[in-house]
């Protein structure tokens, strides 16, 4: 091998530096960063001594962090099954129906994406305005066709407010779900769909038994995706209702609470050693669950 042939051989590991140097500095240095300074002691932005795991023992046992963060997780917890259960419900759904290759379905795929083309602040905006009590267009509807009784004060009452936010989310991510689900409808063979009718399948047991089983990896995937955008909900829940996860923390998230006491808000004493030790427990949770999450799937498709 020539001198030009070396060169070239290893010139070719060069090309991924630059994603590699933008991974570090935004991934890899902010962990570790997190980590870091979540073992110290911080009077205000001025690192003190070193304290070891004295901010995660305040984090879950010191009132009121310890209130606010299981209230926060809980509501995390709720953010993902509302998601899995209404959101990819309703885009698998939609993905099956435009996979039976129904009149206009290119257009429907359009329309139920365009959603996932807008900012999501506006889209908080936008849905804030919809839902305000007074003159949004909701309740502005509902009085219009007689159901003044359905009216509320959809962003003001904790018992619906949190609700309200995650069915935005679920408008808003409808249509990238779809898509997943989609692509893997449309990679299953035409032939066993057939075969299956021949045999006697359809509608619901010929989803249950032959469909679902086959987009496994699709189902895989938005599963994780849903997981991982469930904990790190933080963008819509500050448009539509603020840094303090109001009314009263109805709709506190552990991303919103990190930004509360890491950043300081209203009035809050910024606490820099709490809130990095809050980031590195939200990144546990995302990055062992999912682990888990495809570790179990794949154990299990290996023995299917």
């Amino acid at each position: 091998m020539n001198k030009t042939s070396r060169i070239k051989k290893y010139a070719i590991h060069l090309f991924p530096l630059p994603a590699l140097v933008v991974y570090t500095l935004f991934m890899i240095y902010p962990l570790v960063a997190a980590l870091t300074y979540s073992v110290f002691d911080w009077n205000g932005l001025q690192q003190g001594a070193f304290t070891g795991i004295q901010n995660f023992v305040r984090l879950f046992t010191v009132p009121p962090y310890n209130e606010l963060f299981w209230n926060a997780f809980r509501h995390n917890v709720y953010y993902f099954i509302l998601e899995m259960v209404i959101q990819n419900s309703l885009a698998f759904l939609l993905a099956y129906i435009i996979y039976l290759k129904i009149k206009g379905a290119g257009f429907f795929k359009i329309a139920y994406f365009l959603p996932r083309l807008l900012s999501v602040i506006v889209v908080g905006f936008l849905w804030k305005l919809i839902l305000n009590p007074y003159n949004g267009v909701l309740n502005v509807l509902l009085e219009r066709v007689g159901l003044e009784a359905w009216q509320q004060p959809w962003l003001g009452d904790p018992n619906i407010a949190l609700t309200a936010v995650i069915l935005v989310n679920c408008w808003f991510g409808l249509g990238f779900a779809m898509l997943i689900f989609l692509a893997g409808l449309q990679a299953i063979p035409l032939e066993l769909i057939e075969a299956a009718k021949i045999d006697g399948a359809r509608g619901f047991r010929l989803i249950r038994s032959i469909v679902l089983p086959l987009m496994r990896q699709s189902v895989i995937i938005i599963t994780v995706f849903t997981f991982i955008h469930g904990f790190e909900a933080f963008e819509l829940v500050y448009a539509m209702e603020g840094s303090e996860g109001e009314p009263f923390h109805s709709t506190d998230t552990l991303a919103v609470y990190f930004y509360r006491i890491a950043f300081g808000t209203s009035g809050d004493a910024v606490e820099i050693g709490l809130g990095s030790a809050l980031a590195v427990i939200l990144f546990s949770i995302i990055a062992c669950v999912s682990a888990i999450f495809l570790y179990v799937v794949r154990k299990n498709e290996v023995d299917y």
